[in-house]
């Protein structure tokens, strides 16, 4: 038997800590991590071993050379390009003649591999993929078995709406060699999204094994650091090189023999070679590298210390990790946690305040207090992106520096020359770090067409119907005042992908940006007639006759937002009266929307009833979300108004249209629409291609988009679209909400902790067994016929999204209380 280590990730997300090696030579005890790896499969009789190269390929051949020392032959194989797991394995076919072992050279595992190699003989399997249960499966592929081991169910790096199990596959796999057919040439190919979906289509059984013990995809700085605390808790077993000393408080391993006398030290201390320790110093769970040398009065507890650094007189310092060559001076105190990376030198009396990170090559001076709002902290050590926007406190986290740095970052990804669309609100927040942002594009060599002050969708319609490459908006966030928000857009409108989000965080985290010749700097353009293609687009898809022939009384709040620079002239345009507040710039009211939108909805509320209008509307800042008030005054709750935009296409269109909807709209009226082909599904990742064949798409927080007009949440065309159609109809609001039949929808938001969201799917998925169910988005159980309870785990935050639908209140209510129960029940589970 052989095996295959798979040793050419890029590291991105560890970063800093990969600056200069790749991921799996990071050190675990003084040792790479996959010589640990490689010192587990040559345990179980494996003595060939084939390691997959691509980045940073000459380091781990430098280590490892042909493997004799280590007792195996090594054959490495380098790629000429990025084939996938699958397609980088198939490239190593003319050494795979017989079973092998594939395994991650980057985690740590002190699973029994001679278990998983005697379950998949025993099973007379052609493919076993290694389990395990872990606490957040979002960055792993979601597994189900039956009883017999047999997959039945498989999901690649799901999001959390997909989760339905937290039974993860582990990367380890045993695999026969005529496995090796079903993956094509020079092609990328992965395991989990294109092998494993093909092999089951064809009928091939795959098998997973849940083994039993530690595992841990050492995959972020954090993570690194947990991993060498679980080693020296004894929470996973792993050899320790150098004599073992027992003292006083705990077990010391070295290689260095010369220590003195005074030396305290508690739990599990490991020593490499040639380690320098001073007078009166306390070591506490620590692992300390080569020719380091630590000076008097050092305290170190919970730190991984790597080769050739300096701790001088004094300094105390807890759960850090320090990378090579890193000089720490006298009486620095980072007793917060801190990761330092390479050739970073801090002088005297520095004071780590927070949980920091720092990276290569900075200087730090004397007397300094560092803290996450000077260098990167908390907020940017795993990513930088929630859903295809960049968000932190304005001037802290998002700072000049910092927007600069992320602008060429997304200019390094696209083609030098190109142009790139920008727009804003009116906060000078907004304003600062967009210009910031705007010299960080020209120096990646990007054009940029700087549409200033607009709203944000007029920006998404010109980016698709411009030649540009990306579209960029700054604005305030509507949650949080002191919060800015970086949106970035594709060339068609719509919010970039995940894998456009790691391609800048890639570049981001290694600082390595394209910083074009002076001459080849990009331009700053304008385009004073921005709006006026956006207004043509938006009357021609409109039938002016109709809405002025029934003389609409309307009320708008603007909400003091940049809609004030488009929204009074389009609807004057139709004849519409109308009444409109707020249409006026306030970054003091701009700042305060969370609280003022519910005062503005109960004013339009009073106005409507009071002056028998026909109908009103609250416009958000930015121009995307909408609230509606009837002719009654009614607020109309955000489900209620999506259905009757529902019914009034229905009315209106005139042949069959598609409209596509989130799974948690309830299906009340789809059996009444004639003209509407109702879709559900995931609104994570929609892509342009897709979203084409639908003539409507919607969620429940106010958001609408008609595609005839872009493909962006409009809340301005949605408004006058909606007076159209009742005008063709002839029908008011409060009608239609008569004839929407009566149910009960609740959405209650249930804190959950992050590490918790796999298991709550788990046992909702549990919970669905034997009874019709969905698992397009989250885990939808259907109580019976006309009653369904959805949970969906939220994207970003520690919640779960609980969504019940009834004919019956009073069921709908004990539906929600039952599962609300159920899952304070399960977090509570030990």
């Amino acid at each position: 038997m052989k095996a295959v280590i798979m040793a050419g990730g890029f590291g991105t997300r560890i970063q800093p800590l990969t600056n200069s090696i790749p991921k799996p030579m990071l050190p675990i005890l003084n040792k790479p991590m996959m010589e640990h790896i490689i010192k587990k499969v040559k345990s179980v009789g494996i003595t060939e071993v084939v390691i997959l190269l691509y980045f940073k390929p000459e380091v781990i051949q430098n280590y490892f050379k042909d493997g004799k020392d280590l007792g195996i032959k090594i054959n490495y194989v380098l790629p000429d390009d990025d084939y996938g797991t699958a397609g980088a394995v198939k490239k190593a076919s003319k050494y795979l003649d017989e079973r092998f072992l594939v395994i991650s050279g980057d985690l740590v595992t002190d699973f029994d591999l001679k278990e998983i190699i005697g379950f998949h003989q025993a099973v007379n399997s052609k493919l076993t993929i290694t389990l395990t249960s872990v606490e957040d499966p979002l960055q792993f592929g979601v597994v189900i078995t039956d009883k017999d081991g047999k997959i039945i169910r498989f999901l690649e790096k799901p999001g959390w709406g997909e989760v339905f199990s937290d039974t993860i596959n582990t990367g380890i796999y045993v695999i026969e060699p005529e496995i090796l057919n079903y993956i094509p040439d020079n092609i990328p190919f992965d395991f989990s999204k294109d092998l494993f979906p093909k092999l089951m289509k064809e009928g091939v059984t795959l098998y997973g094994y849940n083994a039993k013990g530690y595992w841990r995809d050492v995959g972020n700085p954090e993570s690194y650091r947990e991993v060498n605390k679980d080693i020296l808790t004894d929470k996973v077993k792993l050899d320790i090189e150098g004599e073992r000393v027992k003292l006083q408080g705990g077990v010391l391993y070295t290689k260095t023999l010369d220590l003195p006398k005074d030396l305290s030290i508690s739990g599990k201390v490991v020593l490499d070679e040639n380690v320098k320790i001073g007078n009166n110093c306390y070591l506490e769970n620590v692992v300390i590298g080569k020719n380091t040398q630590i000076s008097d009065n050092v305290y170190l507890k919970d730190c991984v210390i790597w080769w050739d650094c300096k701790i001088s007189d004094g300094s105390k310092i807890v759960n850090a990790v320090l990378c090579n060559n890193v000089d720490i001076g006298k009486n620095v105190k980072a007793e917060h946690g801190v990761i330092i990376a390479e050739g970073t030198e801090v002088k005297d009396n520095v004071h780590f305040e927070k949980d920091v990170i720092i990276w290569p090559n900075k200087l730090i001076e004397e007397g300094a207090i560092i803290s996450s709002n000077l260098i990167w902290g908390d907020k940017w050590k795993a990513s930088i992106f929630e859903g295809s926007k960049v968000a932190g406190r304005t001037n802290i986290e998002l700072s000049n520096e910092m927007a600069a740095k992320l602008a060429a970052s997304f200019g390094s990804i696209l083609p030098a020359g190109k142009t790139i669309l920008m727009s804003r609100d009116y906060h000078r927040a907004s304003r600062m770090l967009k210009r910031s942002f705007l010299g960080g594009l020209l120096g990646a060599g990007l054009d940029v067409i700087d549409l200033k002050l607009i709203p944000l969708p007029v920006m998404r319609y010109l980016l698709s119907k411009s030649d540009a490459v990306a579209g960029v908006h700054f604005r305030q966030s509507p949650d949080n005042p002191s919060i800015t928000e970086i949106l970035f857009f594709d060339s068609k409108g719509l919010p970039i992908d995940t894998n456009t989000e790691k391609s800048v965080e890639r570049i981001f985290f290694r600082e390595n940006f394209r910083r074009v010749n002076y001459n080849q700097i990009g331009e700053i353009k304008d385009d004073p007639m921005a709006t006026k293609s956006y207004k043509e687009k938006f009357l021609s898809l409109i039938d002016k006759e109709v809405i002025q022939s029934q003389k609409f009384k309307v009320i708008v709040d603007l909400l003091n937002g940049s809609t004030t620079v488009v929204y009074p002239d389009i609807i004057n345009t139709f004849s519409i009266e109308n009444i409109i507040l707020n249409a006026y710039f306030d970054e003091k009211k701009l700042s305060q929307i969370s609280t003022l939108h519910k005062k503005s909805a109960d004013e339009i509320s009073k106005m409507v009833k009071v002056l028998s209008l026909d109908c009103g509307f609250i416009m958000y800042p930015n121009g995307q979300r909408l609230v509606i008030v009837s002719d009654e005054g009614e607020i109309l709750s955000h489900e209620t108004a999506l259905l009757s935009i529902l019914y009034l296409i229905d009315k209106t269109v005139n042949k069959q249209v598609k409209v596509y909807l989130p799974v948690y709209v309830p299906e009340v009226m789809d059996e009444m629409f004639e003209n509407l082909i109702v879709e559900r599904g995931k609104f994570i990742g929609l892509k342009h291609n897709f979203l084409k064949d639908y003539y409507f798409f919607a969620n429940l927080e106010g958001n609408y988009t008609f595609t005839d007009m872009s493909f962006s949440y409009d809340g301005m065309f949605t408004s006058i679209k909606l007076l159209e159609m009742m005008a063709k109809t002839k029908t008011k609001l409060s009608q239609i909400q008569k004839v929407i039949p009566p149910h009960t929808f609740i959405h209650k938001v249930v804190a959950c902790p992050s590490n918790l969201k796999g298991k709550m799917m788990r046992k909702f998925t549990e919970e669905a067994i034997g009874k019709e169910a969905s698992f397009i988005d989250g885990v939808k159980i259907f109580i019976d016929k006309r009653s369904w309870v959805l949970m969906i785990p939220d994207q970003y935050s520690d919640n779960l999204h609980l969504y019940v639908n009834s004919d019956n209140p009073d069921k709908a209510k004990e539906i929600v209380d039952t599962y609300i129960e159920k899952i304070n029940g399960w977090i509570e589970e030990k």
